[in-house]
């Protein structure tokens, strides 16, 4: 049975590192005395060493330790012996790019389907449904495909903003963007805002945080979607 926590992000307005989630993750996790952290993101260009040590600090707090999947000499091994996975957030394009250079996307999606524990942060909460083209992020590099884990029946789209009535900038807003991505894409694509995170449980998937998600269908109006709703799969 599946068993994945989807967040918009890693750390929110005025918190440390994956502060906000903790208690969750404690719960999560329980249990577990070591997860498998996948850096190959990389945020701001850390590399996978620090960004494994930004990770380490966080989850230190709950007793768990991890290690980097770097530091095996065989990442298929690594992850077929995870008790978890952390698959943090940064660029989803050189993600992606790595996950497929290193033949990990087949082998990541069967753990998680098995029941291995999975949490997802920004990136890592993107490459949960069929695809990764609703990131936010530059395309520094061409991953041999946009297609993803496909865990889930929808798109995600984190760090979701709402467009702001009173801003002077006249660029595409987060919605735009998603309108633009229907026009040739049929996927239901859920924009998780910041400090939400979907609960999947099997086929049963939750929002939960503190704010309400967006939802966007091809050619309707999006709508909101409620705290604790549970999404049809």
């Amino acid at each position: 049975m599946k068993n994945i926590i989807i967040a918009s992000t890693s750390t929110i307005y005025g918190s440390d590192y994956l502060e906000y989630l903790l208690p969750t993750l404690q719960l999560f996790f329980k249990g577990l005395d070591e997860i498998l952290f996948i850096p190959y993101a990389r945020p701001s260009g850390l590399s996978y060493d620090e960004y494994t040590t930004v990770a380490q600090k966080s989850f230190k707090k709950i007793g768990i330790s991890i290690k980097g999947i770097h530091e095996f000499k065989n990442p298929k091994n690594a992850l077929a012996q995870a008790k978890g996975v952390f698959v943090g957030g940064g660029n989803t394009f050189e993600l992606v790019n790595q996950l497929y250079k290193k033949d990990l996307i087949k082998d990541l999606k069967k753990i998680v389907e098995n029941g291995t524990p999975y949490l997802g942060t920004s990136a890592g909460s993107n490459i949960c449904g069929p695809t990764m083209m609703t990131t936010n992020d530059m395309p520094i590099v061409y991953p041999p495909s946009f297609d993803t884990l496909n865990l889930i029946p929808y798109t995600i789209n984190p760090h979701y903003l709402d467009a702001d009535p009173n801003t002077t900038h006249k660029g595409e807003t987060r919605e735009t963007r998603i309108h633009e991505f229907h026009v040739y894409n049929k996927s239901t694509v859920i924009g998780l805002r910041e400090g939400s995170w979907l609960v999947v449980k099997g086929k049963k998937i939750i929002l939960k945080g503190k704010l309400t998600a967006r939802v966007f269908r091809q050619n309707e109006d999006p709508i909101e979607l409620a705290i604790d709703s549970i999404l049809d799969y």
